[in-house]
């Protein structure tokens, strides 16, 4: 034994802080039981015995091409306890191959099933583009809805390249091959080129537009410069059905498809991210949130985009 006092006192100092690093461990693993636990209700297995349901398909970040997600819609399309489908958008858009992609999908399963869109905070642009493949259109009043349109952007670099003295060079086969390029100024040319490709784009999405929301051709052309509405401005201006959520898309189910009353809504999700997988990503993404990272980045889009870019618009 020491005669040290300091020692003394460290001692249970130590037995101490040891004791409530274990309670701080127990806590933090309930803590981590019950959010799982919570999650796994929130997010149960859909069709479990085969039960009827509604099933709901949640579109929600940066839109892109996803082989996963097209798997899910095609399997509610076989699957006959499926009885009518909520999408849920939550979107600024994305990718315009993206967009049409879950456009051409959601279109095939409206063929054999009802759909019902409902847009929370943003149903802009690529994400738009998946709401009007539904049978009804469901927004919230200050919803954000709309910014019809394509864009292509390029980030010329020379400038920066040969300040830090960085030369590209190529060989092509055409002028127009691999343009635009980093370290050049586009060329008129160049930038007609993308012009067409974008007004192709363009083009296709104004006409679905009028097809689906059984608006004038003139008239939506007047509305897809882009502009985002408000939930309120797209109800009336047709591009949007009426004010509501999942709530009142069930009651539209009930009244007008016989669907609904009574059966559970469960969500489906990409093979992939069943069970476990979607309840650490959802969790992961929570937590991603609370520092500030939360969101898809927009950085990594490549092709050509239809997304509405605004960062941290709250009142």
């Amino acid at each position: 034994m020491t005669d040290d006092p300091d020692f003394a006192h460290a001692v249970p100092a130590a037995r101490v802080l040891r004791r409530a690093r274990g309670r701080w461990r127990l806590v933090a693993f309930v803590a981590l039981a019950v959010a799982v636990l919570a999650l796994a209700g929130r997010f149960a297995l859909p069709g479990s015995g085969n039960s009827d349901h509604v099933a709901r398909i949640v579109i929600d970040g940066v839109i892109a091409t996803d082989p996963g997600r097209l798997d899910a819609i095609e399997a509610m399309i076989e699957d006959d306890a499926v009885k009518a489908v909520i999408v849920a958008i939550n979107s600024p858009g994305g990718t315009t191959a993206g967009g049409e992609e879950l456009y051409d999908a959601l279109s095939r399963l409206r063929e054999v099933k009802p759909v019902v869109a409902t847009i929370a905070e943003l149903g802009a642009s690529a994400a738009y583009m998946t709401a009007i493949s539904a049978n009804r259109i469901f927004t919230r009043r200050l919803s954000i809805v709309g910014s019809i349109g394509v864009y292509y952007s390029h980030v010329d670099a020379g400038k920066l390249l040969d300040t830090i003295g960085v030369d590209f060079d190529k060989v092509q086969t055409g002028p127009l091959k691999a343009e635009p390029d980093l370290d050049d100024p586009m060329t008129g040319a160049v930038r007609q080129s993308l012009q067409r490709l974008v007004d192709d784009s363009y083009e296709w999405f104004v006409d679905i537009v009028a097809e689906r929301r059984g608006i004038e051709r003139d008239t939506v052309l007047e509305l897809a410069d882009g502009r985002i509405l408000t939930g309120r401005q797209a109800v009336a201006a047709a591009l949007a059905d009426a004010f509501g959520g999942e709530r009142e898309a069930i009651v539209w189910l009930e009244q007008q498809w016989n669907i609904g009353e009574g059966l559970p809504v469960f969500t489906h999700y990409p093979p992939a991210e069943d069970g476990l997988a979607q309840l650490l990503r959802y969790a992961g993404g929570q937590a991603l949130s609370l520092v500030g990272l939360g969101g898809g980045s927009t950085n990594a889009l490549d092709g050509l985009v239809s997304l509405w870019q605004a960062e941290n618009l709250v009142d």
